[in-house]
């Protein structure tokens, strides 16, 4: 019987997209190491050997980076125009960040990760166009397209569903302007 070469960087990285798709597919809560190990064709044991537990894995596959673009150089009238084709494709039924949607109210790990790329990479670029107080007004934008996540992908809103990312992005538009340009309310 010829013995099988191993590659473990090849063996991880299967585990690695395994893992992706049954946590997309399922979630976190109902994703068991037995089943990525199932779909990677690994044994079980070699899964906790590489991550130590499904936490473990579950952050390793959450580690994303979504690269938002420059946005010192466009008007915040025209933000939502370039966010948003950016934002389906993060957050699409194929984009790397629905399953991390999905399971961020069930787990730390998940939260933490859509945190720590919402505070490294998106508020940062929102910043860059923010009239003042740019920490705030980079939350109400991460609020406002996180809830759009969730009713166009994981509740399934069939007006925000059927709508194309054109007419997204213009009923957006507004909204992003307002709350990167107009005056503090008065509390």
């Amino acid at each position: 019987m010829a013995s099988r070469t191993r590659d473990p960087a090849a063996t991880k990285a299967a585990i690695l997209a395994a893992a992706r798709m049954q946590f997309g597919q399922n979630g976190f809560e109902r994703t068991t190491i037995r089943s990525i190990a199932s779909a990677a064709g690994v044994d079980p044991a070699l899964v906790m050997h590489y991550f130590a537990n499904k936490d473990t894995l579950f952050g390793e596959v959450s580690r994303l980076d979504i690269s938002p673009p420059d946005l010192s150089g466009v008007a915040p009238e025209d933000v939502a125009d370039v966010m948003v084709p950016l934002f389906a494709e993060v957050w699409g039924p194929d984009g790397p960040f629905l399953p991390l949607l999905r399971a961020a109210a069930s787990s730390p790990t998940a939260a933490e990760a859509l945190l720590d790329v919402f505070a490294r990479q998106v508020a940062p670029a929102l910043a860059a166009v923010a009239v003042d107080r740019p920490a705030e007004r980079a939350a109400l934008i991460g609020a406002q397209l996180l809830g759009i996540a969730v009713g166009r992908y994981i509740i399934g809103i069939p007006p925000l569903v059927a709508m194309d990312d054109t007419t997204l992005a213009a009923w957006l538009k507004p909204v992003l302007t307002h709350y990167l340009t107009d005056p503090i309310p008065e509390v």
